[in-house]
């Protein structure tokens, strides 16, 4: 019997989904030597070629298709086998790892983790914040159980679930002239200075993405790392800037600022739970799951149909 081991395996999923080499290497953690030496010995040991080699990247042969598809379904049931474990293991205790953009650690998730601490109260959670490209990521490597992240950014191979929902507002110091507005449009502000975080985030990524579909370009002033700085900025008057509204600081009530939605249909947005697959999550993490979202099971299983 032909013997697999689970690095190999694992590693070449990721050579599929990356079509590189040097990507599947950097996701996998591994040298690119130690890569091409693993993808050689499996190839003899199954005895034909998976990879074709190209000069940009690499291609599945006909027989590395067939390998994939067995390869995901071992993997995946070894997931399940731990997640099916974990119920008979010490019960309902524990970590569970989230990963979540700042929209959603500031407005959603404070209530909603502590209510559920109080009902499991020997559940760890290990919260780290990331900007959702990166929570994707993490979710897609196993560095995290949960991913919570801005809906409108692409986020293949993984079961994605509702989480909440969010309006945003462009925030300007009181004494603004767009500060009477009842609502506006992204492009009435774009002749302004604007104050944002730093490029990487998704929210700027799509602010500059609809800007530029409106014809404008954001005059963007100062790139900073959180909400209360944008506000903070905007209070002394050095721009404007979008923020989501539930993630304004009730506390800030000494800065002198207005408020006001944003009317174009992209501003209402959605925050979304992204996880592998839902029955491969260890038992604890998917209580965690059905308690942000109590569908979760039942919508699980209609996206598999």
């Amino acid at each position: 019997m032909r013997r697999f081991d689970f690095v190999t395996l694992k590693l070449f999923v990721s050579i599929a989904d990356e079509g590189r080499l040097t990507a599947a290497a950097e996701r996998e953690h591994m040298a690119l030597a130690a890569v091409s030496k693993r993808i050689s010995d499996l190839e003899s040991l199954v005895g034909t070629s998976l990879l074709y080699r190209k000069p940009r990247g690499v291609e599945l042969t006909p027989a590395g298709h067939a390998f994939l598809h067995h390869a995901r379904r071992i993997l995946e049931n070894i997931e399940r086998l731990s997640a099916e474990l974990s119920e008979y293991g010490e019960g309902v205790r524990g970590h569970v790892r989230i990963h979540s953009n700042t929209s959603a650690i500031i407005a959603f998730l404070p209530q909603d983790l502590s209510t559920f601490s109080r009902q499991y109260p020997e559940i760890k959670i290990d919260l780290q914040e990331r900007v959702s490209s990166e929570v994707i990521a993490a979710v897609r490597d196993g560095l995290t159980d949960i991913g919570i992240f801005a809906g409108h950014v692409p986020c293949d191979s993984l079961q994605i679930l509702p989480y909440r929902s969010d309006r945003l507002v462009l925030m300007t110091p009181r004494d603004h002239p767009l500060a009477g507005r009842v609502s506006l449009q992204l492009h009435e502000a774009t002749q302004y200075d604007f104050i944002g975080l730093q490029q990487d985030t998704s929210l700027q990524a799509l602010l500059h993405e609809q800007a530029n579909r409106a014809g404008k370009n954001l005059r963007m002033r100062i790139q900073v790392r959180s909400f209360d700085a944008i506000c903070r900025m905007i209070h002394h008057g050095m721009g404007v800037g979008v923020l989501p509204e539930r993630t304004i600081y009730r506390d800030l009530g000494d800065l002198k600022l207005s408020s006001i939605p944003l009317s174009d249909p992209w501003a209402r947005r959605e925050l979304v739970i992204g996880i592998r697959h839902y029955e491969a999550l260890p038992i604890i993490a998917r209580h965690l799951v059905d308690h942000l979202n109590p569908g979760a099971a039942s919508l699980a299983q209609d996206g598999e149909r």
